[in-house]
């Protein structure tokens, strides 16, 4: 009896053994395998408070899950059950389930180029992020102009315009507001150099002056070699006491400027129109770069009190009134013919 027992068992052994090593190779094809034939790329948004088995869920239903029970087993193998990141996530057919689930516990999520040209403002800077869904545009509008978070960051100023540095940032949709605009205002820090606080204080000039003055050049030219003489315009108007008469003060404040600058703007009673305010504005009127910045605290040594917009983008300049309007008359005159 005993010889036939042994007999028996000896045969389910092997059977087992056999349907175990026959298991444990298709699970391990399952795992390494790429889930699909394709090679596409899919975006998989995992909302927070998410629990695992929805995840897995959400998971299968974009057809990213080739075998749901053996993925289930995976995840608690590699210890996913409760390290998957909620949120987004940039995942591939051409992926195995191992690769998915590491990028998963990683927090390996979507990243975003996001690049903040030159003299943005804050709204426009706001809607740029919006528009990739990185931030609600109302609620990043509310945290930069509001005068106790700024103070958190050392912003001499009210709000955060002009302390948000242009700059292409990899962001991504977990980081928020408060953090992106943190990320920005360090760039900005970081290239407002300790050399220039020291020009700055030589000249007699606050940071705050400084950046306001940049941002008043970043607006008035796109040209980097122009931004000296621009400058030196500004400071001979200041020493002076000329108002600075600069266009885009005029328009700054209002949300559905068109593009082109009228008389009726000039005219306005605006708190930064340097058309009706003397000095410099109350704050900057948009986030300048280094080039402007470096051209605030280093104007060309040049008796220029003028210039005016020509017909290529930059600027002719002139050190008396009467050039001014005979270099207003021959552009004026070109711009009709």
């Amino acid at each position: 009896m005993k010889l036939l027992r042994i007999a028996y068992k000896k045969p389910l052994a092997l059977f087992f053994l056999a349907l175990f090593i026959l298991s444990s190779l298709v699970f391990f094809h399952f795992a390494s395998r790429p889930v699909g034939p394709s090679s596409e790329t899919i975006l998989i948004d995992i909302p927070r408070g998410t629990g695992f088995l929805q995840s897995i869920d959400i998971l299968d239903k974009a057809g990213i899950v080739a075998n749901k029970p053996f993925f289930y087993v995976l995840a608690i193998i590699k210890g996913a059950a409760r390290q998957i990141r909620a949120e987004e996530y940039e995942l591939s057919y051409a992926m195995s389930p191992i690769d998915i689930i590491d990028k998963l516990v990683k927090g390996d999520i979507k990243a975003y180029l996001v690049t903040i040209p030159e003299d943005f403002t804050v709204r426009e800077i706001a809607a740029r992020l919006a528009a990739n869904k990185l931030v609600p545009e109302k609620a990043f509008l509310k945290l930069a102009f509001d005068q106790n978070f700024v103070q958190t960051l050392n912003v001499p100023g009210k709000t955060m315009e002009g302390y948000l540095y242009p700059e292409t940032y990899k962001l991504d949709r977990s980081m928020g507001s408060k953090e992106i605009i943190q990320i920005m205002n360090q760039q900005f820090w970081k290239r407002f150099t300790p050399e220039m606080r020291q020009r700055a204080a030589a000249m007699g000039l606050t940071i705050a002056e400084v950046v306001t003055l940049a941002s008043l050049i970043g607006k008035e030219t796109g040209f980097k070699d122009e931004k000296p003489l621009i400058s030196a315009v500004f400071h001979n108007r200041l020493k002076k006491g000329m108002r600075l008469q600069s266009d885009p003060t005029a328009v700054y404040d209002l949300d559905d400027f068109d593009g082109k600058i009228r008389k009726s703007h000039l005219l306005r009673d605006a708190p930064h129109n340097t058309y009706r305010i003397s000095g410099l504005p109350p704050g900057p009127i948009a986030n300048p770069d280094t080039e402007s910045l470096r051209a605030a605290l280093y104007p060309a040594k040049v008796g220029y009190l003028y210039f005016v917009a020509n017909n290529n983008g930059s600027h002719q300049f002139s050190s008396t009134l009467i050039g001014h309007h005979q270099a207003v008359s021959k552009y004026q005159t070109l711009r009709k013919k």
